[in-house]
């Protein structure tokens, strides 16, 4: 009986740069860990590629200026809100630089306590000493009586005044309104860019419902201006500063890297092996508050065995309840013949009662994640043994 489930590897590679060979560096790679490490591959392995290096290799960037005149071509009028953009350098700031140098005048519309992914704005216990509910509409001027001393814990800065002070750099004027109903921004204008991310579908239906000229920020750069990189499904969603003048965007071309990589893995290797491209994992910091969530889906692009969700059973609750007199070799030996007997579909039985609802390329991008590093680790593909074994395999 083996002893060891699942095993992660975070491979390294070589630093990876615009009109690299994805596909060859990913699998050269592997085949210089397999010998290092002296793994062998086997069926069901799954290689997963962070999808940053994916946008790299694709040359897929965009500018602040190709973002600004893509929004003059939306909004002439020059005079729009921002609604519920997330509280990040990384995330949105080159974003709100391109607004900002494309606009005269910014009615930026944020929820509170924190953004869609959990950064804070302000301090949750005075809010709950204040005049104020969460059911509040906050001016620019009552936030900054009552709350703009706030500084994050971690990056020690405040964001409305990060924002404010580079949306002026653009020779913009900016009004900051504090609101958890998005329909608040339609008191200041009917010019709407929409930037909440996992909601997306939703607000620019409503917002288009009650007569408003709105965009979401995956409506933002679909197509290539000046020769620039585009993103056809998510526009500007899922990008990361690049430079002070420059975005990398989510990648387009996900689905031919993961179809070749697995291609050639299969050729070298004679096993079936799975292949994915992930972004951010779905996962929440327990202190900080922060969802790690800021990409518009978990995995971009994937092969096809990594369609569905899990079809497991609840090892605890057969256990203790189906084989509540067992014990020993015995129990083993039970639980084997029930997973091996199990249902193809197990949905609403309470034998999974206690797993994971959750599609396959959520659960392994949020292993991937954790396991990657874009730091000092270096480790941009990681690799996945053991993910789909279980007891009755053995």
């Amino acid at each position: 009986m083996r002893s060891v489930g699942t095993v992660v590897r975070g491979i390294r590679t070589p630093i990876i740069k615009r009109n690299d060979d994805l596909a060859t560096i990913v699998v050269d790679s592997l085949m210089n860990a397999k010998e290092s490490e002296g793994f062998e591959f086997k069926d069901k392995d799954i290689v997963a590629i962070t999808e940053a290096v994916v946008g790299i290799s694709e040359g897929n960037y965009v500018s602040v200026d190709d973002i600004a005149e893509d929004l003059q071509k939306k909004f002439p009028s020059k005079k729009i809100g921002v609604t519920n953009p997330i509280l990040s350098r990384n995330r949105f700031s080159i974003v709100l630089k391109g607004i900002a140098r494309g606009m005269d005048k910014i009615t930026l519309l944020t929820s509170f306590p924190a953004d869609e992914v959990g950064n804070g704005i302000l301090d949750e216990e005075t809010l709950e000493k204040s005049e104020y509910h969460l059911g509040s509409v906050i001016s620019e001027d009552e936030y900054n009586e009552t709350f703009g001393s706030w500084i994050h814990p971690f990056t020690g800065i405040n964001m409305i005044d990060f924002y404010r002070e580079l949306i002026q750099s653009e020779d913009c004027e900016v009004e900051f309104v504090f609101s958890n109903d998005v329909k608040t921004i339609l008191d200041y204008t009917n010019d709407v860019l929409s930037c909440d991310i996992h909601t997306r579908e939703k607000t620019t239906k409503l917002l288009k419902s009650m007569g408003a000229n709105v965009y979401g920020m995956h409506q933002v750069m679909t197509e290539p201006i000046n020769d620039s990189g585009c993103n056809p499904d998510y526009g500007l969603l899922g990008s990361n500063k690049a430079t002070e003048e420059t975005l990398k965007l989510f990648p387009k071309t996900g689905d031919a890297v993961v179809h070749e990589v697995q291609k050639r893995l299969i050729d070298l290797t004679g096993k079936q092996i799975e292949v994915m491209v992930y972004g951010d994992g779905a996962f929440k910091d327990p202190v900080g508050k922060i969802w790690e969530l800021a990409d518009p889906v978990v995995s971009p692009a994937h092969t096809e065995g990594l369609i569905g969700t899990p079809n497991e059973i609840k090892l605890k609750y057969v256990s203790d309840n189906k084989f509540a007199d067992l014990k020993g070799d015995e129990l083993k030996e039970a639980i084997k013949e029930e997973i091996k007997h199990k249902d193809k579909d197990l949905t609403g039985q309470m034998i999974t009662e206690g797993t994971t609802p959750r599609r396959l390329t959520d659960l392994i991008g949020s292993l991937c994640d954790l396991t990657s590093g874009s730091g000092d680790k270096g480790t941009p593909v990681v690799f996945i043994q053991g993910y789909f074994d279980n007891l009755a395999d053995d």
